[in-house]
């Protein structure tokens, strides 16, 4: 397992007195396997000193209000890319489908584009596809880290490290035209299909 993938998941995941008491101990998981460079630790361990000392029900309402509420903020990959559409319970079926091939099986509560599901995936692949396979979301990664990091969230530390994994960066371009375009239309020509049943990387520009 690719300790760093899973961390990186619970702390994008809805909070609990476990993951409360887990972040000082994530922090030091995280520096011990050495994929992330030390300020970007730094950064994380700045969230963790602040969620560490909230009240455990004040950080849940948070939470919901921060990811649940927004659509430019939200953990669900294919809202981004498909809003309401009927292409996003085709895209679900794909992506169900390649977590069943490589051996994931969800429970029923558990949607397949939630981003710290797809996290916890990579996690137990090796490093070099973990990292090719996250490039395929890359950019609505990015917009999210982009949304958070305009209003100063302290969550933006979290999704600048999960991008730092990436095997490329977000493309600037393709952040600004789903900025512009996806609560609109819900879709984006560009942006069909972030995840095959083959795995490879797809170009979400082409």
């Amino acid at each position: 397992m690719i300790k760093t993938y899973k961390i990186l998941s619970l702390f994008l995941s809805y909070p609990d007195t476990d993951l409360q008491d887990f972040l000082y101990e994530g922090i030091v998981e995280l520096r011990k396997e050495g994929l992330l460079g030390d300020p970007i630790i730094d950064n994380l361990g700045e969230f963790a000193d602040h969620f560490t000392k909230e009240d455990i029900i004040d950080w849940q309402a948070y939470y919901v209000s921060l990811f649940d509420t927004s659509r430019k903020t939200s953990l669900y990959i294919f809202e981004h890319l498909k809003g309401d559409s009927k292409d996003r319970g085709s895209a679900m079926t794909d992506l169900m489908d390649f977590y069943r091939d490589n051996d994931l099986v969800l429970s029923e509560r558990e949607l397949p584009d939630y981003l710290p599901v797809f996290l916890e995936f990579l996690s137990e692949l090796d490093k070099e596809k973990a990292s090719e396979l996250l490039a395929q979301p890359v950019n609505v990664i990015g917009r999210i880290y982009s949304a958070l990091k305009e209003s100063g969230n302290i969550y933006r530390h979290v999704l600048e490290a999960v991008i730092s994994l990436s095997a490329v960066s977000p493309d600037d371009e393709d952040i600004s035209l789903l900025k512009n375009d996806f609560i609109s239309n819900g879709d984006d020509g560009s942006y069909k299909k972030p995840f095959n049943s083959s795995g490879e990387t797809i170009d979400p520009g082409h």
